[in-house]
């Protein structure tokens, strides 16, 4: 009976299988451009359904990684069935998230899953749990930027690579932003505990809002213009350039209207 139990525990959620299918078939459909006037549509979907794939891993690599650091509580909260309906905070996790990559184009993050902490021992244990989750979005985007930097993109037809360029976009900035040390996120996560209980105690408090922080931060046009210089400079590195992952989220905002695409350039 236990034996099955885990296996239920562990066994891949029928709402994540659907998500990868919507991920396909409208990968597909952009691919094809087999909606005509409405590939913008397909965009989207593919974009926001890759987005929540890349949130299900991104909480599954915490879970996986406390799992075998001894928090054995993951399995039974059902965090390993990628499952999203299954996380402590659905809303902050999948939902706000969605918002902000419509509102903005950022990937930003969210809380997740619930880590007994207690049951971990070891300071590198903890750090390497919370570094899990932004590692998951860095090899999405090293899986999406693939044919970029490998130089493969003959036969690519041109919107899917937009859109690649795009949900690229987004895993390199919820990166970057889960990285923060930031009470809340991940980095901070990564960075706790190696600081003094004394320390932790006073940064405590703070962690409901450091994701809010994050938020108002990047609405200033400063912060926000330095903020993607640094997440345009990675993707150039990864052979993703500015205007392609522009054309990407005009694409993904379909209800705009069609992108003015450029007449000349090497891009077409």
């Amino acid at each position: 009976m236990t034996t099955a139990i885990r296996r239920a525990d562990r066994r891949v959620s029928p709402v994540f299988l659907a998500l990868a299918a919507v991920m396909a078939v409208s990968g597909w459909a952009v691919w094809n451009g087999t909606l005509g006037e409405y590939t913008g549509v397909a965009v989207f979907s593919f974009v926001v359904s890759g987005w929540v794939v890349s949130l299900c891993l991104h909480e599954y690599a915490h879970a996986r990684t406390a799992l075998h650091s001894g928090d054995i509580s993951v399995e039974a909260k059902g965090y390993l069935t990628l499952n999203p309906l299954k996380y402590t905070h659905a809303l902050l996790s999948i939902v706000l998230p969605v918002i902000f990559v419509i509102m903005g184009g950022i990937g930003l993050p969210g809380g997740a899953v619930f880590i007994e902490r207690g049951r971990i021992r070891g300071r590198w244990r903890h750090s390497l749990i919370s570094a899990a989750g932004p590692l998951t979005n860095i090899l999405f985007a090293a899986v999406c930027t693939a044919p970029f930097w490998l130089h493969a993109l003959a036969g690519v037809p041109a919107v899917f690579r937009y859109a690649l360029a795009f949900l690229a976009l987004l895993q390199v900035t919820a990166a970057i932003l889960n990285f923060l040390p930031v009470p809340g996120l991940d980095g901070y996560g990564v960075l706790e505990p190696w600081l003094s209980r004394k320390v932790r105690r006073q940064v405590e408090p703070l962690a409901p809002f450091g994701l809010l922080a994050v938020f108002v931060f990047l609405w200033v046009p400063e912060v926000n213009r330095v903020f993607f210089d640094l997440v345009d400079a990675i993707l150039r590195g990864l052979g993703v350039s500015d205007l392609e992952t522009f054309i990407g989220q005009q694409y993904f905002r379909f209800w705009q209207g069609a992108p003015q695409l450029p007449q000349t350039g090497g891009l077409f």
